[in-house]
């Protein structure tokens, strides 16, 4: 920062050089997971170098106000190592409150997919953030398999009160836009429905939910849907999980900003330590790289069943990309800081179908575009694509240091932040505590990559 943190106001100055070697948080998506499944079997696990942020604390207090026994043990460097103990989802009490999701959309969806299997009620709740995001790409599916699920608000916005069945429906659902979220929700479910559940995506996202599903001894298939890319992904009813340790790996979603950083600095040389390059969610990575981004990879031994490697980027010479929506769908976090990197290269770019973007943690298309824009970026939104007229070749990219709003989004927030170490001037931003969210050390690896 080199400047003035107070009360969620960070400034930011420009960077003369970024060098080091960065630990990334564990990754947010594994951890939520990790956490639910192992509250949802009997006996204990321990879940290694996970996410310390807020998101996945949510998904932990629900789990604890439904009886499960969860520790939580801190490092120094935003992570924590978690122990569950449980007896089994069947063994979940009926909450006394609402169960408190926070920020979290993940929270609230895997937790309603578990849910609806069960023979209790319980309402999910969150933030004014979470309150504002539509559920009803959600609530069909689990209301086909049988579960009462509703709203306490007007439309599709939670509060969403679930009452739960056992045995559920099963179903064969394609999902109208791509979720990982959803797609793990109708997972969940399938365990407890009678016979086989298929869930269709015309494009593939992140398959932690399979992975991990496997590695607890449930047959999850998986197979290739036609000759258009579909897949269908399918599990019997049923079948019982065992409990297993697991680590985590870094969170590639975190280890981007760090990737725009050093790719778009004229003197960056940084090492992002075991970071996770799961085939669904490296999408960042190959869309860099097709820029012109300079990033090596050193795979890792493979610890559990996702694949890890440590990533060094090195200051690059930046190019203007078109990104589709299908690449948008399979890079759907890193799309803001993906803008930052256009904001940086030379010539036109442009990043198609992003109208999920709007249904974040904030209307993050809205808020990428006013951030950059106050910062000197030329962007603009057409509909639901984004264009980026790059400024490489001007000092600073053309970017100059201002006043910008994070609306209380994690993304926003610290690809904001790397822009102020690119930028001319200093770079004041509202709202640098939401990065917490998902990264509660960011600031203090921002100052460590200056230094």
């Amino acid at each position: 920062m080199n400047g003035l943190a107070v009360a969620g106001v960070v400034t930011v100055v420009p960077a003369a050089r970024l060098r080091g070697r960065l630990r990334m948080p564990g990754d947010k998506s594994i951890t939520h997971r990790a956490l639910l499944l192992a509250a949802m079997t009997s006996g204990s696990s321990r879940i290694a170098d996970a996410s310390d942020g807020l998101d996945p604390r949510s998904t932990a207090d629900c789990l604890r106000a439904l009886g499960v026994d969860i520790e939580r043990h801190p490092d120094a460097d935003g992570q924590a190592d978690w122990t569950v103990r449980s007896s089994g989802a069947l063994d979940w009490r009926a909450p006394k409150d609402a169960l408190d999701c926070g920020n979290s959309g993940t929270t609230l969806r895997l937790l309603a997919g578990a849910l609806a299997g069960l023979r209790l009620e319980a309402v999910l709740d969150g933030d004014a953030s979470l309150r504002g995001r539509p559920m009803g790409r959600l609530m069909e599916p689990l209301r086909a398999m049988g579960a009462s699920v509703g709203t306490l608000s007007r439309d599709t916005l939670p509060p969403l009160r679930i009452s739960g069945r056992r045995p559920l429906r099963s179903i064969d659902y394609t999902l109208a836009v791509p979720s990982a979220q959803v797609k793990s929700a109708i997972l969940l479910a399938a365990l407890a429905a009678e016979g086989t559940t298929t869930v269709r995506e015309t494009v593939a996202t992140r398959d932690h939910t399979e992975r991990m599903l496997r590695a607890r001894g449930v047959a999850v298939a998986s197979t290739a849907d036609g000759s258009d890319g579909q897949m269908a992904i399918s599990l019997e009813g049923g079948q019982m999980m065992r409990a297993i340790d697991q680590r985590v790996p870094g969170d590639i979603s975190a280890a981007a900003f760090w990737l725009v950083a050093g790719a778009a600095h004229p003197d960056a040389e940084l090492t992002l330590v075991g970071v996770g390059v799961n085939p669904t969610r490296r999408m960042v990575i190959d869309l860099l790289r097709r820029m012109g981004a300079q990033i090596a990879e050193r795979p890792l031994p493979v610890d559990g069943e996702e694949p890890a490697a440590d990533l060094t980027v090195r200051s690059s010479s930046l190019e203007a990309i078109d990104i589709g929506p299908a690449e948008v769908a399979a890079a759907i976090d890193e799309i803001p800081v993906l803008c930052l990197a256009a904001a940086c290269a030379r010539g036109t770019s442009r990043i198609r179908g992003a109208g999920e973007l709007r249904h974040k943690e904030s209307d993050r298309l809205a808020g990428i575009a006013a951030g950059l824009h106050a910062l000197g970026a030329a962007i603009a939104l057409d509909g639901d694509d984004l264009v980026i007229d790059g400024g490489a070749g001007r000092p600073g990219f053309g970017l100059h240091g201002g006043e910008v709003l994070s609306h209380d989004d994690h993304r926003l927030a610290m690809t904001f932040a790397v822009a102020g170490l690119l930028a001319g001037g200093a770079t004041t931003l509202n709202g640098a505590t939401s990065a917490a969210v998902s990264y509660p050390s960011f600031f203090r690896d921002l100052e460590r990559a200056r230094a």
